[in-house]
């Protein structure tokens, strides 16, 4: 074996060994959840996930207030970004894709998905809560200022720039001759926008929305600072409420015997959802991306 041979050999195990590591550290976390969270689904089980009480002092755990507030936040964040993302997705994939304007956006966009999630939550707190704070004194309900409507709304902020970026990749991968041909028999900017772009990005926007999905469901320090930290369940979406996370950030430190296994138990359902959400979205991605380099060639 040559030296050559040998160090191709080398590298190969290097790499191998690497991607190995990436699934072994996948099941070890899953793992440690598991088993560090048994105490609790021994004495819950499954209806840990449909009792709303959480009391410590009484041991009494229930985490439907903590899935609530996680899905509704999400939920309301993501329809309120769509919009945005998509027309953000639009303008950088079809009407600049190249030149100044198109790199400062792109430029933006990722320091955007940069900032921490403590500078969002900080900036919430200065400008969102007085806004939310005047509409529930305009609509004559109790001015929180903070909770479910406020965290929403730091939620799709924060989420526009991961959905956008996809969204704009996809619809960068579109074959010019589709949109030429579409040109040439009369059709207007618009019409290719809504008759060859977006039909044919959808699947690949959508994964998009799903990546973005599953980064709102984990994000934990501007929820947690924005949503009020309540653990009873909410009864509209000005209420103080709880996410998944939020409840994890907020209780854990103190927390010991069966209520850290009870977090603990909530943190596995958010990792579980979580890495589905993004293995979905990513093979969409992937999908697609193949489909239209077969398109192009």
């Amino acid at each position: 074996m040559t030296k050559t041979d040998k160090s191709e050999r080398r590298f190969t195990n290097i790499i191998f060994i690497s991607g190995l590591s990436i699934i072994v550290l996948l099941l070890a976390i899953f793992s440690t959840l598991l088993i560090a969270s048994i105490p609790s689904i021994k004495t819950f089980g499954i209806g840990f996930f449909i009792s709303k009480h959480w009391d410590p002092s009484l041991e009494k755990f229930g985490a439907l207030p903590f899935l609530y507030g996680t899905l509704i936040t999400s939920i309301i964040a993501l329809f309120i970004s769509i919009p945005f993302s998509i027309s953000i997705s639009i303008f950088l994939g079809e009407f600049f894709r190249e030149g100044f304007i198109s790199n400062f956006l792109r430029s933006s966009t990722e320091v955007l998905a940069g900032i921490p999630s403590v500078i969002y939550g900080l900036w919430g707190l200065f400008l969102l809560m007085p806004i939310t704070r005047f509409i529930q004194t305009s609509l004559g309900t109790t001015p929180y200022g903070v909770g479910i409507f406020t965290a929403s709304l730091i939620l799709a902020i924060m989420i526009i720039p991961f959905s956008a970026s996809i969204g704009r990749e996809v619809i960068s991968l579109i074959p010019a001759d589709l949109k030429e041909a579409a040109y040439s028999l009369g059709a207007t900017r618009f019409e290719v926008i809504k008759n060859i772009i977006i039909p044919y990005a959808r699947s690949g926007i959508i994964a998009g929305i799903l990546l973005a999905f599953g980064r709102a469901i984990g994000e934990t320090m501007a929820v947690t600072m924005l949503i009020g930290n309540s653990n009873f369940l909410p009864k509209s979406i000005f209420s103080p409420a709880n996410t998944m996370a939020s409840v994890i950030a907020n209780e854990f430190a103190e927390s010991t015997g069966i209520t850290a296994s009870s977090l603990i138990y909530i943190g596995l359902v958010l990792f579980l959802v979580t890495m589905f959400v993004n293995i979905a979205g990513t093979y969409i991605i992937k999908k697609i991306s193949l489909e239209a380099s077969k398109e192009v060639t």
